[in-house]
């Protein structure tokens, strides 16, 4: 918007404000500036006061150049208050408002064209030169806060110089720096909700922040096959700092290519899968490749150079590895990396749930690797980072990817001992190349002095919250390369949600405070609260046993419910995730007979006994012996009751055809069948056929057995009606049925158990 030219450098405006002082001094980019001491009552104006970090304005004919007060002084100090005294500021001179010829401001921009002279008047910047100072000009920009100087101008930042250049958040714990990530990433997502953000959450705060819009990956949904590792971050799992790890390394080296062509080769053979890996036919594979190949296919080599007779002296590297590979592949820890049963090339859909291709709602992927083993958090960062830039390079930029990295100082320390070596060759590739291919970088960290000088030098626009640490400091002020350094003065005296922001992403290096996000957005640190945990005592028994469960199985004790499904399943809290496999419950257990007893199929007995309860059948009555001429006892007939019990099918294996006996003087019973209860004495009761198992009673599930040939047509045993195992009354009477017996198959098959020898002794 273009303004009259009375608003910016009219000397007749009555409103303007009088002048603050003089230049008594100027040099390439600074200036000294003499106050005066006005007469506040003949000028009926207030005595303004320039702060240090406020901007000044001197008017020359082509443009209005800006300062900022850098320091302050009083050189001949007056020790009587009445009497005027000398006081000078030092001025930064930081960019100039060019003027067009009828002398409206047409813009802003950074450096002097043409300096100012001895004595130019200097007069504090209007509201409307500060908004058009700090604005972005026709780039795409995003409100972040506002400038500490005057609150209604806007802090903005351009998304371009933002991203694609890099950016670092600095502050120490406590200062807002993660709220103020979290404004960024909302921000942008705002702008543009198709972007491509990976966020690395070591302390999970920011699963909460983004709970609608973003990809929560946590250490129970996290799926990131081995085989996509380097050569490098594999034997730094297998391998890690052991005595013996170079020789090692050489055996490794020798068997992952071997492996990887195995595993194609066998893919090669299988002709169902011939056209989805015939792409990867003729494909050279090397030690990186990422291509697929199992465990076990490592393993196989491993164990065939083991098995050779002539190497048995240096057997020792292949059994470490292997004995390393199976403790990984059991390690539950691991389990996102080796616990897949089956091993497919699911590379691009790794690819796509990390980076967001397709977005479908969710542009920013936060994984949270809290959860995960400290020895293989460095890997993990080391495969995301280094797959970022491969993506970006053979995709020639056409998905422009960001990459968060939260307490950066761990992945790439200062020095050169320190950190995994992979990990900061990843991370620097990206903050020295990653532009060229669209990937960019965003470093968060509260200790710049452990943070690599060459990552930092990187990031073209730095966002300094406070910081009290010399050795930060030091580091901060030679990262910087604008004119204001001596805003870095501020930062160990601002206060929370307050940053120094300099670099090409802002218009001018300013003091800004950020905005407040609503509670909602906001992440959520897990800073402990010691007044309110012990104002208390723990009445809680069962929290140690927890703890120490959770110790040892290396696993978090309790994940936040923010966790959304986004096509791998929905991730349950930890009350659900953690808990081990209960036992399983009594009824749901198979009976507890030896091998080839008539028991009922564990399957149909759970389903029995899990449907809605039901009158119990009458089980068919036991056979006793008869005397010559006594009728036989009526049989009550059985009903089968489906909703109570499933149809059972025959179960072959369960029992071998048994080749019953008639009793001796006992004419067949037509439609009934005799079982002999194994719990019953033996010398009570007729001699009864004895099946190979030795139970003594008939299985419901045993189909109808054919009849001896040996015997008369009349002695073949009827079809058996469906029922279930019953267990008899000790004390019942021969020639008597037992009446109602309730089913039993547990106690059964051990009383059967513990009755077989005596009718195999008998038999």
């Amino acid at each position: 918007m273009q303004a009259p030219q009375s608003e910016f450098h009219g000397h007749n405006n009555v409103d303007e404000p009088v002048s603050l002082g003089r230049l008594v001094s100027v040099t390439g980019g600074q200036a000294v500036v003499l106050l005066d001491n006005p007469d506040e009552e003949a000028n009926h104006v207030k005595l303004i006061r320039p702060d240090i970090g406020t901007l000044l304005k001197v008017d020359t004919p082509t443009s209005i150049i800006l300062g900022l007060v850098s320091a302050s002084s009083a050189p001949m100090p007056s020790h009587n208050s009445e009497e005027p005294e000398l006081r000078v500021v030092e001025v930064e001179f930081i960019g100039e408002l060019l003027k067009r010829d009828d002398g409206t401001i047409s813009g802003f921009k950074r450096g002097i064209s043409r300096y100012p002279g001895l004595g130019d008047p200097v007069l504090p910047a209007d509201q409307h030169e500060l908004s058009r100072a700090y604005e972005c000009g026709d780039a795409e920009a995003l409100r972040i806060g506002c400038i500490q100087q005057d609150p209604s101008i806007p802090a903005m930042v351009k998304i371009d110089d933002l991203l694609g250049k890099h950016f670092a958040v600095l502050g120490t714990t406590g200062t807002g720096k993660s709220c103020s990530v979290a404004l960024f990433l909302h921000r942008i997502i705002e702008h543009s909700p198709n972007a491509h953000i990976v966020v690395l959450d070591v302390h999970r705060e920011y699963g909460g922040s983004f709970a609608e819009c973003a990809e929560i990956i946590t250490p129970h949904n996290l799926t990131l096959p081995f085989w996509l590792l380097t050569f490098e971050e594999l034997v730094e799992i297998i391998c890690g700092d052991q005595p013996n790890r170079e020789t090692d390394m050489e055996v490794l080296r020798d068997l992952i290519p071997a492996a990887k062509n195995r595993y194609s080769a066998n893919q090669r053979k299988d002709r169902k899968n011939r056209l989805s890996k015939v792409e990867n036919d003729n494909l050279p594979i090397g030690v990186d490749t990422p291509v697929p190949y199992r465990v076990s296919d490592l393993t196989g080599l491993l164990d065939e150079f083991i098995g050779k007779l002539d190497m048995r002296n240096d057997l020792a590297p292949f059994k470490r590895i292997k004995a390393r590979v199976e403790h990984l592949s059991r390690d539950p820890r691991y389990g996102f990396m080796f616990g897949s049963l089956t091993v497919q090339d699911t590379m691009a859909d790794v690819i796509g749930r990390l980076f967001r291709i397709p977005v479908n709602g969710k542009p920013i992927t936060i994984l949270e690797l809290g959860g995960l083993p400290s020895e293989v958090i460095n890997v993990v960062v080391s495969v995301i980072a280094r797959m970022a830039f491969d993506f970006g390079v053979w995709s020639e930029g056409r998905v422009p990817i960001t990459l968060v990295c939260e307490e950066a100082h761990r992945y790439v320390p200062a020095g050169k001992t320190g950190g995994f070596e992979p990990t900061k060759r990843a991370i620097s590739r990206i903050a020295k190349e990653g532009r060229k291919y669209g990937v960019s970088m965003v470093i968060v960290s509260q200790r710049p002095a452990e943070l690599d000088p060459t990552i930092l030098s990187q990031c073209s626009t730095l966002f300094s919250l406070r910081l009290t640490n010399e050795k930060d400091q030091e580091i901060l002020k030679a990262a910087i390369s604008d004119a204001a350094a001596s805003l870095l003065d501020f930062v160990p005296n601002m206060g929370t949600g307050e940053a120094v922001a300099t670099g090409e992403a802002v218009a001018l290096p300013t003091r800004i405070k950020f905005d407040i996000l609503p509670e909602h957005k906001l992440p959520h640190s897990s800073t402990a609260s010691f007044a309110g945990a012990w104002s208390a005592d723990i009445n809680d028994t069962n929290l140690l046993h927890e703890v120490v469960k959770s110790w040892r199985s290396q696993t978090r004790l309790a994940y936040d419910t923010h966790s959304t499904d986004s096509g791998q399943g929905a991730v349950p809290d930890a009350a659900q995730e953690l808990q081990p496999p209960a036992a399983p419950d009594a009824q749901d257990m198979p009976p507890l007979a030896p091998e080839g007893a008539g028991q009922m199929d564990p399957s149909l007995l759970a389903a029995a006994l899990a449907a809605p309860a039901a009158p119990a059948p009458m089980a068919a009555p036991l056979a006793s012996p008869q005397a010559p001429g006594q009728p036989a006892p009526t049989a009550p007939t059985l009903q089968p009751q489906p909703a109570a019990m499933p149809a059972m099918q025959p179960q072959p294996a369960a029992m071998p055809a048994m080749q019953p006996q008639p009793a001796a003087g006992m004419p067949p019973q037509p439609g009934v069948m005799a079982p002999q209860p194994a719990a019953a004495a033996p010398q009570a009761m007729p001699s009864q056929a004895q099946n190979p198992g030795g139970f003594g009673q008939a299985n419901p599930a045993t189909p109808a057995m054919p009849a001896d040939p040996g015997l008369p047509a009349h002695a073949a045993p009827p079809a058996m009606a469906p029922a279930a195992p019953v267990q008899p009354s000790p004390g019942a009477v021969p020639g008597h049925p037992v009446a109602a017996p309730q089913p039993q198959p547990i106690d059964a098959a051990q009383a059967a158990a513990a009755a077989a020898p005596q009718q195999f002794a008998q038999g």
